[in-house]
């Protein structure tokens, strides 16, 4: 079976293999897991877990995503060395393998057996440390941060266990005599739970054994007290026994071990340390974790909450290299240690340290120990024993103990007390998964500071007068300084020790790429040095992953980005970039709307990543890492344009090879492609800037033709203009005429869009001879259907017609019937704008049909309804008109097509008017007047006043009628439409006659 596993639940979910901790994942892989712990060895139901992941409201894939998470945790024991299958799919779900492995929960109940057989034959030491091993596998709550009913069930069972065995080795410390020592446990386990008589019972008779009597009474009283107003009943008869037989002292409750004096020698001097180091000059910020810290006094004052007594308070505070946790620890600290009379103790646990070995717990504790006041001859050499000591001191104080710089769980373990009223905190670059904070607000994770609070760390540093006469230089230093403290301090030093340089100055000197880590790595404070730390202890494919995504352009990016660049399978993407995210070098932006988790790299750790690409990576391995990624991008991009064309694609494309994706990602990205291009839009045009630069060209247009419709439909005309432009001077300097041409191409359209005629044509004109000499006829076809819409806007009906009737039989014999339905309804339209809709309708339900018959709705079908509606509406079939164009509003407000919007709401009104519905009409005009003027779409925006005239002047609201008519002119002209133009004018002069 290869490495044994170690699985442990008793307490935060772990698995360990040969010593070292694995990565569960995401929070439905623990859950799975956990529920396979809960009867290990038994197969647990896929409807089980399936109802328990989902709380019983599973979507539709859930069975697959319970797979997919079974397969990502074999994945995980497979790469961790375990040889064979540790999850066995057995109908009618999975089984988790118990041979050759260690499961805590069973080795607790075989030491609880033990202890109680050695108790039975009188072995009573050997029982007690049976059950002190047997006690010590806890680490907190069972399956902590795994919460399902049946696992919730599970860790109840167990904790009642753990109860019993605390109050089976209380009775067997009690019977060695070891009275005085149990009392802060017990204590302790009465606060958390005071129902329990037989904790109370042990807790007397300790406190009366160790000559406090009087406290033994007063733990009944209490017993009492609680047990009539909370229960209703007296205490049962043991407890009454009890306090009746320490009421005569009677001699039966004398110990029967020998006094625990005799055993324990001289107890320390108390002594108060205050090891804090000094606080952080000009601290800045960080309000919100301030105050979530602040919850770890109130949980330590509190002596009802017994979670705190049990475990002690603890707090964590995570973030990257240079993000300030040491900083918030010690202003914590300083501001927290008045609640600490008793001290505060301070270690550097060197986790990151590059000069020097990370502390150990043994020397740690000797430290501890003599601040606590124990003299060197009595610290015990071993570590163990060191612990004990340094638990039992701390038993009945108030110590805040600060550890910096964990690495590990493993490192803090011994550090930790065993409960009472002191506090740790914590700092570490690690999530630390295994340690349980206490209250759970506290453990707090740093990011970067907020503008002003960087502005403000600069101004505390360099003074008012410099940062206040150069804000906008400031911001932009405190941009380039990724907002991270250390970098801030570094820079604000620099310009506190140079008057003479200006903040602009410095802005200048960081701007530059190849120079930014240089200027903030100098002196002893240098952010390349800790980065290297947090690097250096990477496991290989997670710095290898880094340094490739340093490589990227993209500004955030999803697991199947990562999966590219290592040429590997989503899953494993996923698991090194978690590993990552683990390390600090990534952070996780949030949810995207496709629900891929979306991750992100501030630009120092971008700038690291790709110095170390450069040095390591040999230069095929980073061109072949970049040219998968895009690639990548390249097929999931066609795949959405393929979809949300229902299976036609409507452009140009390249011969660039495709890079193969999993069917399965594929759907679960592309359930809705234009959400998926919303999630990816920055990413896509950065990825075409990146094909740009690495000369690409290819690859740039082609993405761009891919996410045209994209742009077009969300209007982010801006975002298409760009990566027309770069990828259009790209297939220039290649030589590449199809390419030119598609960019030319994309550039009308985007210009058509725009109603800006005379550039469009412009560009078709450009993309048309370009097709031409490159042979490309079905670009040809294209570019006529444009030129067309620009004539038939322009009012030149005849040589529309013309165009369209040249494109349509290359459509049909190229196969593109997207292409020919578009052609089609386009042909609609103008024959109905020359006043012929007999001729028109042929066409347009020709149109409808072929969009019908591809069995989905698209947008060309939307397009295709609204041209119909208008048909009818020439016809005269208003009703018939009105269904087409509520029809067409249902798909467009699916797609969020604003601008189809526009138009078949525009559609909509002109019918509601010709029926009469003026009211009506005039409510939908003006939210389609609303939503143009949204989209920036003058030439509908200018059809949509000419309507809302019309009303008006209906209404007898001159005035009203002759403003909107007005506006509906100059919108034409501003746009280039004439026709419409001079329809307007003529309406204006029409008001204006009658009028006077």
């Amino acid at each position: 079976m290869g490495e044994q596993i170690k699985f442990s639940a008793l307490g935060p979910l772990t698995v360990t293999v040969d010593g070292a901790s694995i990565p569960l994942g995401g929070a439905r892989q623990r859950t799975i897991l956990g529920l396979l712990l809960v009867v290990p060895g038994r197969v647990v139901q896929l409807d089980t877990l399936v109802d328990a992941v989902w709380n019983s409201n599973p979507p539709p894939t859930a069975r697959t995503q319970v797979a997919i998470c079974v397969g990502a945790l074999r994945k995980i024991f497979k790469n961790a060395g375990v040889e064979g299958d540790v999850l066995l799919t057995e109908h009618p779900g999975y089984v988790l393998r118990t041979e050759g492995h260690w499961f805590d929960q069973a080795e607790f109940s075989e030491l609880i057996r033990t202890a109680e057989a050695q108790a039975q034959q009188g072995s009573l030491e050997d029982a007690a440390r049976s059950y002190a091993e047997a006690l010590g596998l806890w680490r907190g709550p069972a399956f902590a941060g795994v919460s399902t009913q049946l696992i919730d069930d599970e860790a109840a069972r167990l904790e009642e266990l753990r109860l019993n065995a605390c109050d089976d080795a209380a009775g067997v410390e009690l019977e060695l005599g070891r009275h005085q020592e149990l009392i802060p446990t017990l204590a302790a386990m009465v606060r958390d739970h005071p129902l329990r008589e037989r904790t109370r019972y042990h807790l007397m008779l300790a406190q009366y054994r160790s000559g406090r009597r009087a406290d033994a009474m007063e733990t009944y009283r209490d017993a009492r007290t609680q047990f009539i107003e909370e229960l209703g009943i007296e205490p049962g008869p043991d407890l009454q026994e009890l306090h009746d037989a320490i009421l005569r002292d009677d001699p039966s409750l004398a110990t029967p071990a020998q006094p625990a004096a005799e055993r324990r020698g001289t107890a320390p001097a108390v002594t108060v340390p205050s090891e804090l180091p000094a606080d952080v000059p000009a601290f800045t910020g960080r309000a919100d974790e301030l105050a979530a810290l602040e919850s770890l006094v109130t949980a330590s004052e509190d002596a009802e909450d017994t979670a705190a007594a049990a475990a002690g308070t603890i707090g964590l505070i995570t973030g990257a290299a240079g993000i300030g946790k040491s900083g918030l620890a010690m202003r914590w600290g300083y501001r927290a240690a008045q609640h600490f009379p008793d001290g505060q103790l301070f270690a550097d646990l060197r986790g990151y340290d590059e000069h020097h070995e990370p502390a150990t717990a043994q020397d740690i504790l000797s430290r501890f120990l003599r601040s606590l006041g124990v003299s060197g001859e009595q610290i015990p050499a071993d570590v163990e024993q060191r612990v004990a000591m340094y638990r039992s001191l701390l038993t009945d104080r108030r110590v805040l103990i600060v550890l910096d710089n964990a690495r590990s769980h493993a490192q803090l373990r011994p550090l930790l007390p065993g409960g009472g009223r002191c506090c740790v905190l914590v700092t570490s670059r690690e999530q630390l998964e295994e340690l349980v904070t206490w209250p759970p607000q506290a453990r707090v994770h740093l990011g970067r500071l907020s503008v002003d609070e960087a502005v403000s760390l600069l101004t505390a540093i360099v003074g008012e007068r410099r940062i206040a006469t150069a804000r906008a230089d400031a911001v932009r230093l405190a941009e380039l300084c990724d907002r991270l403290p250390l970098a801030l301090r570094i820079a604000g030093a620099r310009l506190a020790s140079k008057p003479h340089w200006t903040v602009r100055y410095l802005v200048k000197r960081l701007s530059d790429e190849h120079r930014r880590l240089d200027e903030l790595s100098q002196g002893e404070s240098q952010v390349r040095a800790g980065f290297a730390l947090s690097y250096r202890y990477l496991p290989e494919q997670a710095a290898r992953l880094l340094r490739l995504l340093g490589l990227l352009d993209a500004p955030d990016f999803t697991a199947w980005a990562a999966a590219a660049l290592l040429d590997g399978d989503p899953m494993d993407g996923a698991i090194v970039v978690e590993e990552l995210v683990d390390a600090q070098f990534l952070e996780v932006a949030g949810e995207d709307p496709t629900g891929q988790l979306r991750y992100r790299m501030h630009s120092l750790v971008r700038l690291y990543a790709r110095e170390r690409a450069l040095e390591e990576e040999p230069e095929p391995e980073r061109d072949g890492a970049a040219l998968r990624y895009l690639r990548t991008v390249l097929t999931i991009a066609e795949a959405a344009d393929r979809r949300e064309d229902a299976g036609t694609g409507t452009g140009i494309h390249s011969d660039e090879a495709r890079t193969a994706v999993d069917a399965g990602l594929l759907e679960e990205l592309l359930a809705v492609p234009l959400v998926w291009y919303e999630a990816e839009r920055l990413s896509l045009v950065a990825a075409v800037r990146q094909a740009v630069r690495t000369g690409q060209a290819a690859i740039a247009w082609d993405l761009t033709v891919c996410a045209s419709i994209f742009f077009g439909i969300r209007n982010y005309t801006e975002d298409w203009r760009q990566c027309c432009e770069e990828a259009l001077a790209a297939a220039e300097a290649a030589g590449d005429l199809r390419g030119q041409g598609a960019m030319h191409y994309g550039l009308g359209a985007l210009e058509l869009g725009r109603s800006q005629l005379d550039s469009a044509t412009g560009h078709f004109e450009r993309a048309l001879r370009l097709y031409t000499d490159a042979g490309e006829d079905h670009g040809r076809a294209m570019t006529l259907r444009s030129l067309a819409q620009g004539d038939r806007l322009r009012g030149d009906v005849d040589l529309a017609l013309g165009r369209f009737a040249e494109a349509l039989p290359i459509f049909r014999q190229v196969g593109d019937r997207y292409c020919e339905a578009h052609t089609l309804s386009n042909i609609a339209e103008t024959e109905l704008d020359a006043g012929r809709p007999e001729a028109a309708l042929p066409s347009a339900l020709h149109a409808v049909q072929l969009e019908e018959s591809r069995g989905e709705d698209t947008r060309n079908l939307a397009q295709a309804l609204y041209r119909l509606g208008r048909v009818h509406g020439g016809l005269g079939r208003l009703q018939a008109a009105e269904e087409a164009f509520l029809r067409a509003v249902r798909i467009v407000k699916e797609k969020a097509d604003m601008i189809g919007l526009a138009y078949t709401l525009l559609g909509l009104g002109e019918t509601r008017l010709a029926q009469d519905d003026v009211e009506l009409a005039e409510a939908t005009l003006t939210d389609a007047l609303e939503i143009a003027e949204e989209a920036r779409s003058p030439m509908v925006a200018g059809r949509i006043s000419m309507v809302l005239g019309d009303i008006s002047w209906r209404k007898g609201q001159t005035e009203k009628a002759q403003s909107r008519m007005a506006a509906a002119r100059e919108r034409f002209q501003a746009v280039g439409a004439s026709a419409w133009e001079q329809r307007a004018a003529k309406a204006l002069s029409g008001f204006a006659a009658v009028h006077r």
